[in-house]
């Protein structure tokens, strides 16, 4: 559903149309036209239908989205092998892309897109002993193109929360860990990127049970939480299980260091590297 509606509101805005132009050509509604853009309601195919002819959309175009329109909805676990990147992580860098706020806690890992490329191919090696030499190479180019997004012109607001666990693994061994660390120093005086840690003598948390990631995207399309887990990656959308990872996203900053300590911290662990 959320790929159908932007590829309708594409087709809209590449029409020259607005909404409301849409609606008086089609007889859909400005509220309906609305939500099947946001992804939140999936089109009838007579609407859907209404809006491609419309659109001037024919051929295989048109089949493309039809068969978008069947499968809108449908839940189903993709093949999650690990060679090569999977249909669910492209997905994600897609989404990841459009965001406008990404709230990232971490419980084991600096998070994807704060790593150096040091520590993201040691991260990559280890966690898939078996990944050829391309495959972790094809993951390392993955990450870092990710990354490209933090310094564009509208980089959306990163805030990134990390268990101190994460911080004392040496990944790569002590230079490949010095170098991540300050790495974190330095991009956390990024204004649009906050960085904080939960110290081990804050005890259990609501974190522990493992990382997510909430994507929102603003009044584009509704949020999105993700996990990535080794039984593969996991969207979810449903109102419950957003409001519930917000509220552990927020209770897990309140007993985080401040940003600013959490520097102090990052830097002094960097240090300490020999």
């Amino acid at each position: 559903m959320r790929r159908l509606a932007a590829e309708l509101r594409r087709l809209r805005e590449a029409a020259g149309l607005s909404q409301e132009d849409v609606a008086n050509q089609t007889g859909v509604n400005v509220a309906t036209l609305y939500r099947i853009e946001t992804g939140r309601a999936k089109p009838q195919p007579r609407t859907l239908n209404a809006l491609l002819d419309t659109y001037g959309v024919t051929g295989p175009d048109r089949e493309a989205l039809i068969l978008l329109q069947k499968d809108a909805g449908k839940r189903g676990w993709l093949d999650t092998s690990d060679s090569g990147l999977t249909e669910q992580y492209t997905a994600y860098i897609n989404f990841e892309a459009e965001a406008r706020e990404i709230l990232n806690f971490e419980t084991t890992f600096i998070p994807g897109l704060l790593q150096t490329p040091d520590y993201a191919r040691e991260v990559i090696a280890g966690v898939l002993p078996t990944a050829t030499e391309d495959d972790i190479q094809r993951r390392v180019d993955a990450r870092l193109k990710r990354q490209e997004l933090l310094s564009a012109r509208d980089a959306p607001q990163l805030w990134a929360v990390i268990d101190e666990a994460a911080l004392h693994r040496r990944v790569g061994g002590a230079l490949v860990m010095r170098d991540q660390l300050r790495h974190l120093v330095a991009q956390a005086r990024n204004p649009h990127i906050t960085i904080q840690v939960i110290p081990f003598k804050a005890g259990a948390h609501p974190g522990m049970p493992g990382s997510f990631i909430i994507l929102r995207f603003g009044k584009i399309a509704p949020d999105i939480v993700y996990i990535d887990s080794m039984g593969g990656d996991l969207f979810l959308e449903e109102e419950a299980e957003l409001t519930r990872h917000n509220m552990v996203f927020e209770h897990l900053r309140a007993i985080a260091l401040s940003p600013s300590d959490a520097v102090t911290l990052l830097t002094s662990l960097s240090e300490d590297q020999d």
